[in-house]
């Protein structure tokens, strides 16, 4: 009995023994376990913390990068803006080198027009809007265009328009006024332009007049024609240049000067004439005359 106790004594303490040694053991192995653990975690606090500065260096540069990218876009497109506008002046400044300057002077005794001026390039007025059809009516090619849209729009209104005379010479010019000189005297100077003073001189004007009226086309202010001339003439860049109580020439309903769209339609607007503007007011609409 004594044996058999002393057996179980034995085996008790070598299985104590060998639970001793393997918890030692294993007390060691995570003691060591835990100082590369903790040693690992040091290693990545600090990675972390480099990483952090990093970013926050790396986020510093790309906003000022981006500052100094919204910078430069400001810059180019103000230069191409710029660029826009000096392409744009060189743009305006060759179509306006490209402009007779002479297209919107003010003539009836205030510029002079010599005789050696023409026009630089004249179109033959189609014979069905030409009163006379013995006569070759001529007009500014720029003007005729804008003339012809007239004609066929006052023709679907019921107002058959019809040119009487349009382009003259300097020479042509004196011999109608020397002619009128003959019959009225100095009362033709209240309704016929001197030469080189006259607008038909520069191929934009023309006097007109209807089928009914023919070349008797001095009661032409009394037509349906007239009124709708005085309603509608702007749209295609025509103008009245001797009203009623104009200071230079009689009161002549049948003679109208194409100005430009942009200049007629604020003369009509306004509900004033031609030689009410000063000339340089009149001369900022030189560039777009046949726009």
């Amino acid at each position: 009995m004594l044996e058999r106790i002393k057996t179980l004594i034995d085996a008790w303490a070598t299985g104590l023994f060998w639970s001793l040694l393997i918890l030692t053991a294993g007390l060691a192995a995570g003691g060591y376990a835990y100082y590369q653990l903790n040693g690992e975690y040091s290693r990545l606090k600090t990675e972390l913390t480099k990483v952090k500065r990093d970013l926050a260096a790396t986020e510093h540069n790309l906003s000022s990068t981006t500052a100094s990218l919204a910078q430069e876009q400001l810059v180019n497109e103000q230069f191409a803006g710029q660029i826009g506008q000096i392409q744009g002046a060189v743009s305006t400044l060759d179509k306006l080198s490209k402009t007779d300057p002479e297209l919107l002077r003010k003539y009836s005794e205030v510029y002079f027009l010599s005789d050696n001026y023409i026009p630089a390039s004249l179109t033959t007025v189609d014979p069905i809007y030409v009163n006379n059809e013995k006569r070759t009516e001529r007009i500014l090619s720029g003007v005729w265009p804008h003339l012809k849209q007239l004609f066929e729009a006052a023709s679907s209104s019921g107002n058959k328009l019809e040119v009487v005379s349009a382009y003259r010479s300097f020479d042509e010019q004196k011999s109608l006024k020397n002619g009128y000189t003959l019959v009225y005297g100095i009362g033709a100077n209240k309704f016929s332009a001197d030469q080189g003073y006259s607008e038909h001189q520069l191929g934009t004007t023309a006097d007109l007049t209807t089928s009914a009226l023919g070349s008797s086309f001095s009661s032409f202010g009394k037509t349906s024609a007239y009124k709708w001339m005085m309603d509608n003439a702007h749209k295609y860049g025509f103008i009245l240049s001797y009203p009623q109580n104009n200071v230079y020439y009689q009161f002549e309903p049948w003679h109208w000067r194409f100005v430009g769209v942009a200049l007629a339609t604020r003369l009509h607007e306004e509900n004033k004439y031609f030689y009410s503007y000063s000339q340089r007011e009149i001369n900022s609409y030189l560039v777009n005359i046949f726009d």
